[in-house]
């Protein structure tokens, strides 16, 4: 197999979308268009990565790091102009080279793939990836020869009344021979009205010289959706939704209602899970096998272990061990541990906080910046008060604590193992193990107060 390349085009602002966010940059299902497209380029095993950046090109670094090398295009000349922009990083490699826009999220690796081994099985100079296009009105028709090689692309405006009829279509995308490719380059010209170096005059270019130019028809139009205003980044969303929720039911999660489940695409789910409608799991959430996700619950940058409970709740870069349960209605903020056989009800918010096996915390509760023991009871209206104005501070709970209902504890404390925290008490101490903690004021009944109270104005 020969030594495989890839040029990613990332540098247009992309006026269209009229944002701030420059066009490769914008979320496709959680994640930036070009950083899909280089999952799927290096998933096609593509060896070596230079994407041409202009428009905002640090935050385009920021997003893809080390995975790729990086040249400038200072100005917009036109997507030739844009390839030729590489050579000094490629021009010498043998090999073939894929050029893709950075605003083709849905790509895949198997069609990437497949048009590189046909190319490469074909020995030809230049192979554009086609489709058969319902309706081709104003793409570049792909006109072939009697040998099925490619003869010349022709756009819309171009066309005679046949070639007019002709279905399949240029996608913009292509694999080249690497030394050929910046051989033509040389020769293409900007005598046009936009004054700009157009990328398919490579293939007029390789022709005229007697080379191979070859076309590869991918089976799936929509994988060559390009992006370039809001609507079609809302079509390449739900595209690219339908995909994830398919893989997923194949590998056997349930989803009652894909069209109104949003799963992201690096989402892990085992099987057995049940998913209800209006569920959003966001980010490297993982969720294991068993497990019960409800109705308007969402799960960012979350790990779930196996038989997990979830009931309309919102967890956020937090863990759930195996046999948990939370909700309705409760919140757990960054940084909570969740552990075996927590029962976690209604109402409740956990910040920053460990709670360890069989420990118990039923509704309308705070935990934060906190650490439970096991087995532990977390009575009703009870809060962790863990800021004092200006500092955050910690609480430890011991194992086997029964904490009554409406207690604050007032970090920092530690209450050590088997202890009980009696209801209504503001604990402000440390509690031994063994102890009881209470603090609250004496009940005194007052005799004969009603018949003291001034009678009721009518």
């Amino acid at each position: 197999m020969a030594n495989r390349f890839a040029i990613i085009l990332a540098a247009g602002q992309g006026t269209r979308m009229k944002s701030k966010l420059y066009k490769v940059l914008h979320a496709v299902c959680g994640k930036p268009m070009v950083e899909h497209v280089v999952d799927q380029v290096e998933a096609a095993g593509i060896e070596k990565v230079v994407t041409i950046v202009g428009h905002g090109a640090d935050t385009v670094k920021g997003c893809l790091g080390n995975r790729s090398e990086y040249v400038l295009q200072a100005q917009q000349l036109g997507t030739g102009h844009a390839v030729l922009q590489a050579q000094a990083v490629l021009e010498n490699e043998e090999g073939t080279t894929l050029v893709i826009c950075g605003d083709t999220p849905l790509l895949t690796a198997d069609t990437l793939e497949s048009l590189l081994q046909y190319h490469e099985e074909k020995k030809a100079k230049a192979t554009i990836l086609t489709a058969h296009a319902a309706d081709p009105t104003g793409y570049g028709r792909i006109i072939r020869n009697a040998s099925d090689n490619v003869e010349k692309i022709v756009e819309q405006k171009d066309a005679s009344p046949e070639e007019v009829l002709v279905q399949e279509i240029n996608t913009g995308t292509y694999a080249f021979d690497n030394k050929f490719l910046f051989a033509a380059l040389q020769s293409v010209g900007n005598n046009n009205a936009q004054g700009e170096y157009y990328l398919p005059d490579v293939i007029e270019i390789l022709k005229n010289q007697g080379e191979i130019v070859t076309a590869y028809q991918m089976s799936d139009m929509g994988e060559a959706l390009g992006v370039n205003d809001r609507v079609a980044l809302a079509e390449a969303s739900v595209y690219m939704k339908r995909r994830i929720n398919e893989k997923h039911m194949r590998n056997g999660v349930t989803l009652i209602d894909p069209d109104s489940t949003y799963i992201e695409s690096d989402v892990i789910i085992g099987s057995d899970t049940v998913i209800e409608p209006n569920v959003f799991l966001k980010g490297k959430t993982i969720i294991g096998e068993d497990c019960f996700i409800g109705s308007g619950s969402e799960l960012s940058h979350t790990t779930i272990g196996d038989r997990v409970q979830i009931r309309s709740s919102n967890l956020e870069d937090s863990v759930m061990e195996s046999d948990s349960n939370i909700g309705p209605f409760s919140h757990l903020r960054p940084n909570s541990h969740i552990g075996k056989r927590v029962h976690i009800g209604n109402f409740v918010e956990v910040k920053n906080a460990i709670l360890n096996e069989d420990t118990k915390v039923g509704h309308l509760t705070y935990v934060g910046d906190a650490d439970l023991g096991k087995n532990i009871n977390v009575g009703c209206g009870t809060v962790f008060v863990n800021y004092d104005g200006k500092h955050k501070h910690r609480s430890s709970i011991g194992d086997n604590t029964f904490i009554g209902c409406n207690v604050n504890i007032v970090a920092p404390v530690n209450v050590e193992a088997n202890t009980f925290l009696a209801a209504g008490s503001t604990i402000t101490k440390d509690v031994p193990e063994g102890a009881m903690g209470i603090a609250r004021s004496r009940q005194e009944n007052k005799p004969g107060y009603w018949e003291k109270l001034p009678p009721a104005k009518k």
